[in-house]
């Protein structure tokens, strides 16, 4: 009995495995150090009031939404890489608008900003992950490379929390850390992988 969680280990897969398990993680750290607490931030060091927390995250969110249908399509003429690089690097010219200012203006504009590039370059995450991999093991591959991710994803709370608390150092530095060294992660890591758009996949695959 063949188990496909050893198969996308072997020779002719486990190149392909190691590449999505870091581009998922380096997804998941930008993510994190993007969204996870930017409320914090708004609390702790600015000390601004519950409505003006909530209503920039929410309408980020909402940009974050709508900007993927567009990385969708650039996914669909230019390539499932492409649409998440090129919004990647756009954010890392973001980021240090809004986290290396003190103006609420700035802070809150950039973040919204964010929203359109960084925030929303997970539009290809679905199709670009089960791509990747032969039918056999396609289920067990993204199921996998997603959930090693979400360890280093969780990590990047307790992670910043603990710079900006023990070292004195505020929210915004630590998020810009993490932020601009996850997406310079996502980008190499997608540099290095496969394009999958107008591949043809087969159904009788055979994984030995």
């Amino acid at each position: 009995m063949r188990i496909p969680l050893f198969a996308i280990f072997k020779r002719q897969l486990i190149g392909n495995t190691l590449t999505a398990c870091w581009w998922m993680a380096s997804c998941m750290v930008t993510y994190y150090s993007i969204w996870g607490l930017f409320a914090t931030h708004l609390q702790k060091d600015l000390g601004l009031s519950p409505g003006l927390i909530a209503t920039p995250v929410a309408i980020a969110n909402l940009i974050g939404f709508l900007a993927m249908g567009f990385w969708g399509w650039i996914g669909d003429v230019l390539g499932r890489r492409w649409s998440m690089i090129l919004p990647a690097a756009i954010g890392l010219f973001v980021t240090p608008i809004y986290l290396l200012s003190t103006d609420p203006f700035w802070i809150i504009g950039g973040f919204l900003l964010q929203g359109l590039f960084a925030g929303a370059m997970y539009s290809q995450m679905p199709s670009f992950l089960t791509e990747r991999f032969p039918t056999e093991v396609r289920a067990t591959a993204a199921g996998f490379c997603f959930h090693q991710a979400t360890i280093f994803g969780g990590l990047v709370p307790p992670v910043l929390t603990f710079f900006a608390i023990n070292h004195q150092m505020g929210f915004a530095i630590p998020m810009l850390i993490g932020t601009t060294c996850g997406l310079i992660s996502v980008i190499v890591a997608l540099l290095l992988s496969p394009e999958t758009k107008g591949h043809v996949f087969q159904s009788d695959l055979v994984v030995t």
